[in-house]
């Protein structure tokens, strides 16, 4: 069994970054990474000063190639299986037999998206059907756009992407409406809603063409942009006993990313609303350090 100041669960921008500062305290380090990553399906990574464009792989690669120069950091490719509480640390045990111990845990195993259940999604998903304006929106400033989703929370979306495009449609697929309100709002703002089942999302390789339902008739769209909800990646902070909040979020101190779970931290998508690759790597950073303060307190060095 072999010791570590710090287990890293999951080895995307938050995970890498807090591996960074924690490396560069001389902490010995695991990151335990699997796939695939949310942002897999991805053409490029937009809002990221210095890295404008650049491809998710190539991101995750050159973030490896900087923590390779530091001696205490040691990356598996492997799902952690089991993470327990011992005494004043962790036990826990990786998919591929590898176990050890921990002083302290940072989760960072992100999100998975929920796709929509329509016909044509998987190769268009990542380069023309997008679950983030933020990340995508940009892209399709002006042109023909589709928000998909139910009830209250797809008009949201559709109302929001007004900022990108006067031309955006509400598709509901027939799953709840939108409430009076916010169809008042939607008709306001010149948002048409169409209640038609969807047979299929028309493409020509990975970019969208077109919307066609089950009555035969299409329209036509550039992107379509989704709200179906995202769900836990990992189950380790139910395992641990993480308190959530009522999205499922993992509750953290805003000063220092511990969980309930004294010694458990998390960063990134897990507990958090702006999933940015900029806002996870701060919040990793942020967690690296907080860690690394309270190593030093345990150790009567501050």
């Amino acid at each position: 069994m072999i010791f570590y100041d710090v287990l890293v669960v999951g080895a995307g921008p938050a995970g890498l970054s807090a591996a960074l500062v924690l490396a560069r305290c001389r902490r010995r380090v695991l990151v335990c990474d699997w796939e695939p990553r949310r942002n897999a399906a991805s053409t490029c990574i937009h809002g990221l000063l210095t890295r404008e464009g650049c491809q998710p792989a190539d991101f995750i690669a050159a973030a490896k190639q900087d923590l390779a120069r530091y001696p205490t950091v040691s990356l598996r490719g492997t799902q952690v299986a089991s993470v327990t509480p011992d005494g004043g640390g962790f036990l826990f045990r990786c998919a591929d037999g590898h176990d050890g111990t921990a002083k302290k845990v940072l989760l960072a195993t992100g999100l998975r998206d929920v796709l929509p259940d329509l016909a044509g999604i998987t190769p268009l998903y990542g380069c023309s059907v997008h679950h983030c304006l933020y990340c995508d929106g940009f892209e399709y400033v002006d042109r023909p756009l589709a928000a998909y989703g139910e009830a209250d929370r797809g008009a949201g979306l559709a109302l929001m992407m007004r900022q990108w495009s006067n031309d955006v449609v509400l598709l509901t697929g027939r799953e709840k409406g939108p409430s009076a309100e916010m169809q008042a709002r939607l008709a306001e703002h010149g948002v048409p809603t169409i209640d038609r089942v969807i047979a299929e999302l028309e493409g020509e390789g990975r970019s969208l063409r077109r919307v066609r339902f089950t009555d035969g008739t299409a329209i036509a769209r550039d992107a379509l942009f989704f709200s179906t909800g995202c769900a836990q990646k990992s189950d380790l902070s139910r395992q641990l006993g993480c308190v959530r909040d009522a999205k499922g979020g993992v509750i953290t101190d805003a000063l220092t990313e511990e969980t309930t779970v004294p010694g458990v931290y998390v960063a990134g998508d897990v507990s958090r609303d702006v999933l940015l690759v900029a806002v996870a790597m701060g919040e990793g950073a942020k967690a690296g350090v907080a860690i690394n303060r309270a190593l030093l307190r345990a150790d009567g060095l501050v």
